[in-house]
Parts: C-alpha cells; sequence; structure tokens
C-alpha cells in the first residue's frame, strides 16, 4: 500500500455486509496486528483466526448486534470501527466503540478521527446516549480519545498479554452523546 497523502477523497460508509470488502479487511487486521495495535490478537496474526473473527462480525452485522464504518480511498480499506450494541434490557442507551483501525501507511491523516466522529453520529441518531471503549495504556489512541471528548473512566493494571510476554495495563474511557439521544 503507497503512503495516503490526500484524505479529501476518504469514503466512510456504514456496512451492512462484509462481502465486498472482506479481503481488505482482513488485510487491515494483519497489518493492525503485526503493527503493533492491542485489538485482541497478537503478532504475527494467524490467518485463520482473521477469517473467523470477520465472520463472526459479519454474523453480529446481520443480527443488527453490531455496526461497522469502513475509511476507503479509491476502493482501498484504509480503516475501520465498530459500534457494539449493548443487547441487554437495561443496556439499550449504550454502544462499545471496538476495533478502531487505521492501516499503517494511512495513519497520521485524521482518518480515525473520522471514523469516530461517523460512529459518534449514527449512533446518537440510533439513540444511544453513552460510549465506552478501552484502549492500551500509552497507545496512540489514548490520546486521540481525550483530544476527542472522551473521559477516563479507570486504568486496570495487568489486563492484556502484549506481544513481548508482558502484561499491559488498559484504559476505561467513555462519552455521553448529545441530550436529544435517547432510548430507541
Amino acid at each position: 500500500m503507497n503512503r495516503v497523502t490526500n484524505v479529501t477523497d476518504l469514503q466512510i460508509d456504514e456496512l451492512v455486509s462484509l462481502n465486498e470488502v472482506r479481503a481488505g479487511l482482513q488485510a487491515l487486521l494483519i497489518d493492525s496486528v503485526d503493527s503493533g495495535a492491542s485489538i485482541g490478537f497478537l503478532p504475527p496474526a494467524d490467518a485463520g483466526e482473521v477469517v473467523a473473527y470477520w465472520n463472526s462480525v459479519n454474523s453480529e452485522l446481520a443480527q443488527g448486534e453490531r455496526r461497522l464504518f469502513l475509511a476507503q480511498r479509491d476502493g482501498q480499506v484504509l480503516g475501520a470501527v465498530q459500534l457494539a450494541l449493548c443487547t441487554k434490557a437495561n443496556g439499550a442507551h449504550r454502544g462499545e466503540v471496538e476495533k478502531l483501525m487505521v492501516h499503517r501507511d494511512a495513519r497520521g491523516q485524521g482518518i480515525a478521527g473520522r471514523l469516530l466522529e461517523r460512529l459518534e453520529r449514527e449512533a446518537s441518531t440510533a439513540g444511544l446516549s453513552l460510549l465506552v471503549l478501552d484502549t492500551r495504556e500509552g497507545d496512540t489512541a489514548q490520546r486521540l480519545y481525550l483530544k476527542l471528548g472522551y473521559q477516563q473512566a479507570g486504568r486496570i493494571p495487568a489486563f492484556a498479554l502484549s506481544a513481548e510476554g508482558n502484561l499491559d495495563a488498559t484504559i476505561y474511557f467513555y462519552k455521553q452523546l448529545s441530550a436529544e439521544a435517547s432510548l430507541a
């Protein structure tokens, strides 16, 4: 992938199925894991695990339990973020931001922020009033979430195993969306 320098023609869409972009999403996940992202996998990314993961996401999309937002330029997958919807009766107002990924050749161009802005707008429109997420302490994403108005809720030590064999801490964040968001 060539370094992306122009994101003015960036297209961000919500997907209802992965069929058209499955290969691009698999490549994005592998690139993210292999470049150090703490998103539930350890490097080197296992192709079989990656395929199984996207199959499960596709199933959750079909069941309405998850939403997926994709950033593309000229048909090339550059980034993605997911919104996991709470299926509990007392949690219908909240969602969890998961797997924010930007290909290493497209980082530093504002794609992650644009993906999150789209996710937040769609979450609010859907009646959600609270978003939660976690990220490895010290990651670039931690600064991004603070910049975009997420509030730090707490730190859990020794939360996730790193590629180096260390147990890294995670930071939990939340963001309350506009007052117009209400139970659907």
